[in-house]
């Protein structure tokens, strides 16, 4: 009877658990699953070519569990779509389980097939859950986009990309000595991972206002929550120039995503009259490094943004150059910020570089640089030949030979929210940076904005009217 008595008390405590556990599995009608999302939209995916996996939560909110008898694929698109409910992979399921007040994960992910057309063509499918006689549906939604794809492709004669589809970018695109590529209206360039151009030869990139020069990474849809791939930087590596390439242009042109953004490398020998690059109403931005960085070579930029930069945002070592109504504004989101917006290097004898190159020459009018972090690398530019006129600055400071009639210590308002992932660095209708500019130091270049809208004196990139003032 000793023995038997606890084995009687260990019964009596294991049909109790038991019945803790085991609640039943609800027949009624009116209880159904809940979905986390009604409709899950994939984005734009590249066909041929798996794509990232998308995920919603399936609920049960009734006191007892739910048997699911069908969860299916349904839809002439169905085939394209591939489902994983709760760890097992497949395209129907029967008899799933949800005990009461519980969940389950459902993994979505899809192989789209070439649709021979030079845009996304929308595609979509539904998946049915059966449960308790009756059904419920989540839509499933995506673009797929053809490509044409290049694996470490060499340009070694003259050469257009179009407007049609795509270029997908693995390994590298190299332009020869001598050759130029030129990227017409509305080309779009995505580079795989690490993949990177570089140019021995020129590059023209001419974009319009209506039709802009995408070069970005091939990854789509979100990292997490709300968080799209589009502002992560490290994507893939950047456009390098090589000592020796003159006369790019890069207009009307969005590069972003980039480990290290543009490099341009000379030997000294370009000037501002023949520059090693033209930027005119581009955007620079989301760049692991900096976004611009240059190294004994000339740059002219008017119009142009530089934005987002783990390390600043325009480096300038030696060379000479010019920059025209341009906004550099640091809110770079994922490391703090490891340099100034404004870096110089090689800027007089107390930092030579010993290359033995002609010292730096710079002379930045019109110009907004107002962010996170620091400004400039150098606030006394006495002995030097940089010159910043009618510029906006974050800082407080005095004008002097080498600051001239700067605005000092203002918010340019821009509409941009860093915490809603909002970068939009146009201006608020009451911005002091508003009809500030002195257009009689202004390049010829800079007579219209990125958005093709006449300057009316603004300073910085834009004239255009902000989101506000679109309503």
């Amino acid at each position: 009877m000793k023995f038997l008595k606890p084995l009687f008390f260990f019964f009596i405590f294991a049909a109790a658990l038991c019945s803790c556990i085991e609640d039943g599995f609800t027949t009624s009608p009116s209880d159904q699953p809940a979905f986390s999302a009604d409709t899950l939209n994939m984005g734009l995916l590249l066909t041929t070519e798996g794509s990232p996996t998308a995920k919603f939560i399936v609920y049960n909110r009734a006191s007892k569990g739910i048997s699911i008898s069908d969860i299916q694929l349904e839809g002439e698109n169905a085939p394209m779509f591939r489902l994983n409910v709760d760890g097992q992979s497949g395209r129907d399921f029967h008899n799933v389980e949800i005990r009461a007040k519980d969940s389950i994960f459902v993994m979505v992910d899809a192989l789209l097939p070439e649709n021979g057309s030079d845009l996304p063509v929308d595609v979509a499918a539904k998946i049915r859950f059966s449960t308790n006689g009756v059904d419920s549906h989540v839509v499933l939604t995506a673009q797929g986009q053809d490509v044409t794809r290049l694996r470490g492709s060499i340009i070694d004669r003259d050469t257009r990309f179009t407007a049609g589809k795509p270029y997908q970018i693995f390994d590298s695109l190299v332009v020869s000595p001598g050759i130029t590529l030129t990227l017409e209206p509305g080309t779009r360039l995505y580079f795989h991972d690490k993949a990177y151009m570089r140019v021995d030869g020129t590059l023209h990139s001419l974009g319009t206002a209506d039709a802009h020069v995408d070069m970005t990474g091939d990854r789509t849809g979100n990292v997490v929550g709300q968080i799209s791939f589009d502002i992560m930087s490290r994507q893939w590596g950047g456009v390098f120039f090589s000592s020796g390439s003159k006369g790019n242009i890069m207009a009307h042109t969005d590069q972003r995503n980039t480990t290290y953004g543009v490099n341009v490398n000379g030997d000294g020998s370009t000037t501002t009259e023949d520059p090693a690059l033209t930027l005119l109403n581009s955007r620079l931005h989301n760049s692991g490094d900096v976004v611009l960085y240059s190294s004994h070579a000339s740059i002219v930029a008017a119009g142009t943004e530089f934005a987002e930069g783990s390390y600043g945002l325009v480096s300038l070592i030696g060379g000479s150059h010019r920059f025209d109504h341009c906004t550099m504004a640091n809110n770079y989101l994922f490391t703090a910020i490891g340099g100034p917006a404004l870096q110089f290097g090689h800027i007089n004898a107390e930092n030579d570089d010993e290359s033995g190159l002609p010292y730096l020459k710079a002379d930045i009018t019109n110009t907004i640089i107002y962010g996170l972090g620091s400004e400039l690398s150098h606030g006394d530019l006495n002995d030097t030949e940089v010159y910043l006129r009618r510029c906006l600055l974050r800082s407080e400071g005095e004008d002097d030979e080498h600051f001239v009639a700067c605005i000092w210590g203002e918010d340019p308002l821009y509409y941009t929210v860093r915490t809603d992932y909002l970068f939009d660095y146009r201006l608020k209708a009451d911005s002091p940076a508003r009809g500030a500019a002195d257009e009689s130091i202004a390049l010829p270049q800079s007579a219209v904005d990125p958005y093709g809208i006449p300057r009316a004196g603004a300073l910085g990139a834009y004239e255009a009217a902000g989101p506000e003032e679109e309503e």
